[in-house]
């Protein structure tokens, strides 16, 4: 937006040029989210702890968690924030693709933020009802993915990786397998929350490696070069996908262990909804389980040990999601965590190897 009225002025200032390129706009959408989280990340802490929105721990978790009562949670505001400002800045808004990204994020940061407002109010590791969180998000997905679908911004094929021009039109059914990944992404990462910084490492990586395909995907000479479809418009994504990083970064100067404030669900249903939104923008979707391969295993570790805690009382895991397995195993918790952001880096380099593989 303000971007567009700067660019103006280029016929009597000619350095205002820079404006019009991605590239550009993209480094400084990074540095405005970066700094804007750094200076207001202090300022919702105190504003936080003042309103007594701290987090209460669940009393079957770890032991060491216990120690970790009290923190300010909701600190996913931080990150939204902190994207809205660059968005607001530098990223042209009318462009559909980025409009539909920004609904997806920040809908599920709505729905997050009840989530988290209810178990404050409530003082109780309990929010939204289960069943209504996912009707929520699924009904966010679902207008979002239609509206897209309908409009002729993305097609309905599925893009298999790996595989030089394979793909399989999936037509209408496309609107609920696109909504699907979105809301499971979401979810996924929700799962993987209960570390200091364990959460957003992951999403950094993968966020990155969604800027890079985002970027590839909108312009169509490297898109046809690399075999990849072209998705007109994306390139558009990628300096708000950089706003997303640095949002991460802000908060992670924050949230890195011991953490001042936890990101709560307002923080990991929204990055996780938009993970998902850029896997279907940028025809990713069967992709995002590799690049997400972390979130994934955390998630099927907590389907594995409820199905087999049922069937047979007893336990496949110490406790699930897996990360709390090693922390009882005697696992430092930085160590995880350390660990669980080098898995997801190999993971994302071997997603961006695809690039020349298709």
């Amino acid at each position: 937006m303000i971007y567009e009225w700067i660019y103006s002025f280029s016929d009597s200032y000619s350095y205002l040029n820079v404006f019009r390129y991605v590239t550009f706009r993209t480094f400084i959408s990074f540095l405005t989210a970066f700094f804007s989280s750094l200076i207001l990340g202090p300022i919702l802490i105190r504003k936080l702890k003042s309103l007594q929105f701290k987090q209460s721990i669940r009393e079957l978790g770890p032991k060491s968690h216990q120690k970790k009562s009290g923190t300010p949670t909701m600190g996913g505001l931080l990150i939204l924030v902190s994207l809205l400002i660059p968005s607001l800045l530098w990223i042209q808004l009318s462009n559909p693709l980025v409009l539909s990204l920004l609904f997806v994020t920040f809908s599920f940061g709505l729905v997050g933020f009840v989530d988290d407002y209810m178990k404050v109010a409530f003082k109780s590791s309990d929010g939204l009802s289960g069943k209504i969180r996912l009707v929520l998000e699924f009904a966010c997905a679902f207008l979002a993915v239609f509206f897209l679908t309908q409009s002729g911004y993305i097609d309905t094929e599925l893009t298999v990786p790996f595989l030089k021009n394979t793909s399989f039109d999936l037509g209408l059914f496309y609107t609920f397998f696109g909504s699907f990944v979105i809301v499971g992404c979401a979810n996924a990462v929700n799962f993987t929350d209960g570390l200091d910084g364990l959460a957003i490492g992951p999403v950094m990586v993968a966020a990155s490696t969604f800027l890079i395909f985002s970027y590839i995907s909108g312009h169509v000479i490297i898109a046809e070069y690399l075999g990849i479809p072209y998705v007109k418009g994306a390139a558009e994504l990628t300096p708000l996908i950089a706003a997303l990083v640095a949002s991460g970064m802000g908060f992670l100067w924050f949230n890195s262990h011991p953490a001042e404030i936890f990101m709560g669900d307002v923080g990991s249903l929204s990055l996780g909804g938009t993970l998902g939104m850029l896997a279907v923008l940028t025809n990713n979707e069967i992709l995002l389980v590799l690049l997400g391969g972390i979130f994934v295993v955390e998630t099927l570790s907590v389907i594995i040990q409820v199905l087999y805690f049922k069937r047979t009382g007893k336990r496949v895991f110490r406790m699930a999601p897996i990360h709390h397995h090693f922390e009882l195993k005697g696992m430092d918790e930085t160590k995880i965590i350390v660990r669980f952001w080098i898995v997801s880096i190999l993971l994302a380099v071997v997603c961006l190897t695809t690039l020349k593989l298709r």
